[in-house]
């Protein structure tokens, strides 16, 4: 059996879209961005949907949260999923993204001699996921959302003698950086193993080069660090705060990763202050990303000297 993850890691992941909308919101389906600030943002939620998508349709891993269809064609409902576990610990068993993510579950069966209370009382449970992820942000102020129009070749039934109209908003260029934490003491709860992180960190990297739809591709991991502590229940926090771009160009004018280098100065002080709480730094890096340290170009084990890197070759 598996060995339950033991130490606690943070995970700073960092990728780029080009002419791409990394997360639509709820009604028009534009990028999301902060009005105050120009920053783009993408929820954890998106980010969870990459790595599931990912470790299903390629690690043949199974998946709780997904899209399935009965012999109708109609979409089967949690609790129907559910019903084909039959109990949580078989669900965290059989899938990867409860024990990653956790799972919220208030699932109902029909018992005419108790109240709907009761049943729900009975059925309902929670389990706090291992990895929490914070929103994403862009590390610079993005240029406006471009609403692009085109048409079909194919008519539509009410339209048959001509192709139909479609638009979609794009942005011309995001640099997002993601942060996140593994919770050994969470871990215990759903059985987070060594190898279920693994697979994580490889839904995050290949899984983003995999999302390959009109509205998606275009999307490109640059970066993805995991700090692996030594030291229980202690993390630095906030990783995504100690890095920053440095360009030539306007934020706004920025268009492929060329035209930044990535500032990794205040991290490396960050975790050299606390170098003897840190076990290892697992990492994997694109090989058109600049990174700096004091204003000179270096390699990730430069940012950190006598630090045992580590890299993930997926």
């Amino acid at each position: 059996m598996a060995e339950i993850i033991k130490n606690r890691s943070e995970i700073l992941f960092i990728y780029d879209v080009t002419d791409a909308n990394p997360n639509g919101d709820t009604d028009e389906n534009k990028p999301r961005v902060d009005e105050e600030t120009g920053i783009n943002i993408v929820t954890d939620v998106r980010l969870k949907r990459t790595v599931r998508d990912y470790l299903q349709n390629f690690k043949e891993q199974e998946i709780f949260v997904r899209e399935e269809r009965d012999e109708k064609g109609e979409l089967r409902t949690k609790e129907s999923i559910y019903e084909q576990y039959g109990s949580p610990e078989e669900i965290i068993k059989r899938c990867i993204d409860i024990r990653l993510f956790g799972g919220t579950f208030a699932l109902k069966k029909r018992d005419k001699r108790k109240s709907v209370e009761e049943q729900q009382l009975e059925r309902a449970f929670a389990l706090t996921g291992p990895v929490q992820f914070k929103f994403g942000r862009s590390l610079h102020k993005i240029s406006e959302p471009e609403l692009v129009r085109g048409t079909t070749v194919m008519p539509s039934t009410e339209k048959r003698g001509a192709g139909t109209f479609w638009e979609a908003y794009v942005l011309p260029y995001s640099l997002i950086a993601f942060y996140g934490i593994v919770n050994e003491n969470a871990a215990k709860e759903t059985s987070l193993t060594e190898q279920d992180v693994y697979l994580l960190l490889d839904g995050l990297w290949n899984g983003t080069k995999n999302l390959i739809t009109r509205s998606k591709v275009g999307q490109i991991p640059r970066l993805l660090f995991q700090v692996v502590y030594k030291e229980k229940s202690y993390h630095v926090g906030e990783l995504d705060h100690r890095i920053k771009i440095i360009s030539e160009k306007k934020d706004e004018e920025i268009r492929r990763i060329e035209d930044v280098k990535l500032d990794l100065t205040e991290l490396s002080e960050v975790l050299g202050e606390n170098k003897d709480k840190i076990e290892k730094i697992r990492y994997a890096k694109d090989k058109y990303l600049d990174i700096v340290k004091e204003g000179k170009s270096v390699n990730i084990n430069e940012i950190l000297p006598g630090m045992h890197f580590e890299p993930l070759n997926f």
